[in-house]
């Protein structure tokens, strides 16, 4: 199998950011599209918290995604799991239209069960995207100094989610706004069959045998365990976005519904605005990294991130309303501000998980390093709608604060891997 030029700027810059649009554009469906879906629908706090559970897949990720070093290739994996992930937002679609003509409340029970199934497969999509991005990018200096592209394109595919879907199904309804997901992610299949560059041989194409498979599979979880420290490193990139993560876990509800925030509003704020300064966070941090290694730049960068969290207890706590321009512009302000604490914290955590992939098994230790960060998240997310019930919005987000402290206490512990570059 030919195997294309992988020093070609123009192509790696088409490549990267394409992918990593399609890798945020179907966890920001399941993550955020939901939440705003059924909060419209006027879904109950506690339950709207539940849906946090649609992150258990990514959390579950490193269990199936030794397959994909195993067998076929990371890119027809990825080309095969983006049609699946179109037609089941075109179901959502479908199914909410048949709501909103009058269908039972059961719809809406079929709709979260679709969810579901496209929570597996946009969690197996990020598995074979992050691995390609591996695969075709093997020096640690090209990883890094692509970091803040990546970032990018997915925040751009949050921007495009949180504002213009959003806004779609503002002005028209549910309908049109999951069709015109389900639509973007076709042009990207389509796209990405005729652009992504092959870097692997065709591993289905030989002869496995079982036992062969059950060493690698074996090995690849095996050999991430053997890392040094690998105590210490697991709970580091468990807890390092946790706070973050509780912080956001209610957002959307927090928004519309204690702020007034509208959904033509909320595409602004949360679309526009948050995803904006969201990028820009990630590309300064990757620049940062960049510049002066991840050792110097990851405690600055750890702070900034947690202790903004107060920004948000603030909102909370002042309650601005966002019918009043003053109170609108106040929720940006702030809602911004974390967003670019937010993005720093990524880049960061990104570009130290890479460190941790060896590299025959990029799919399986990269996905078990993502899965990982977001276990406590998906957990205490969970049950947020919960807590938001009894306690408030005020002392979730101070949660989010308590929850963070042990990351930046474990910054003294965790190896940094800092042999492996040489900051200019």
């Amino acid at each position: 199998m030919e195997k294309n030029d992988t020093k070609k700027p123009f192509l790696t810059t088409a490549w990267v950011a394409s992918t990593y649009f399609a890798e945020g554009l179907p966890y920001m469906l399941v993550r955020f599209m939901s939440s705003v879906f059924f909060t419209d629908m006027g879904v109950r706090e506690a339950l709207l918290g539940f849906l946090n559970f649609l992150g258990i897949p990514w959390n579950l990720k490193f269990l199936w995604a030794p397959f994909l070093d195993i067998f076929g290739t990371k890119r027809s994996w990825m080309l095969n799991i983006q049609l699946i992930i179109t037609a089941l937002t075109f179901a959502i679609s479908a199914v909410a239209g048949f709501y909103s003509k009058g269908g039972p409340t059961s719809a809406l029970s079929v709709i979260a069960f679709i969810f579901v199934g496209l929570a597996f497969v946009s969690a197996t999509n990020d598995v074979a995207i992050d691995a390609y991005y591996l695969e075709g990018l093997t020096e640690k200096r090209d990883q890094a100094a692509y970091s803040g592209l990546r970032v990018m394109a997915y925040r751009i595919a949050v921007i495009y989610a949180r504002s213009v879907l959003v806004a779609v199904a503002g002005i028209a309804n549910w309908v049109w706004g999951f069709g015109a997901g389900a639509a973007t992610m076709l042009a990207l299949f389509i796209l990405h069959n005729a652009i992504l560059p092959r870097f692997e041989v065709e591993r289905a194409k030989k002869r496995i045998r079982v036992k062969e498979v059950a060493r690698q599979f074996i090995d690849s979880f095996s050999s991430y365990l053997k890392q040094d420290r690998i105590l210490v490193v697991l709970i580091f990139v468990a807890s390092y976005k946790l706070g973050d993560e509780i912080l956001f876990s209610m957002n959307t509800p927090f928004l519309m519904r204690e702020l007034g925030v509208t959904k033509t509003q909320l595409s602004l704020i949360a679309g526009v605005i948050g995803s904006v300064t969201a990028i820009a966070g990630a590309m300064l941090g990757a620049w940062w990294i960049k510049r002066v290694g991840l050792r110097r730049a990851i405690w600055p960068i750890t702070l900034l991130m947690n202790v903004n969290i107060w920004a948000y207890v603030l909102l909370a706590w002042v309650k601005p309303s966002a019918a009043d321009p003053l109170g609108l512009a106040f929720i940006a302000a702030v809602h911004g501000y974390e967003n670019i604490a937010a993005g720093l914290g990524t880049a960061a955590l990104m570009v130290y998980l890479m460190r941790l992939c060896s590299q025959q098994y990029k799919a399986a230790h990269f996905a078990i390093g993502t899965a990982i960060m977001s276990i406590g998240a998906t957990f205490i997310g969970g049950f947020s709608g919960i807590i938001v019930e009894k306690v408030g919005y005020t002392n979730l987000f101070i949660l989010g604060f308590i929850a963070a402290i042990p990351s930046i206490l474990l910054l003294f512990k965790i190896p940094l891997h800092e042999e492996d570059e040489k900051a200019k």
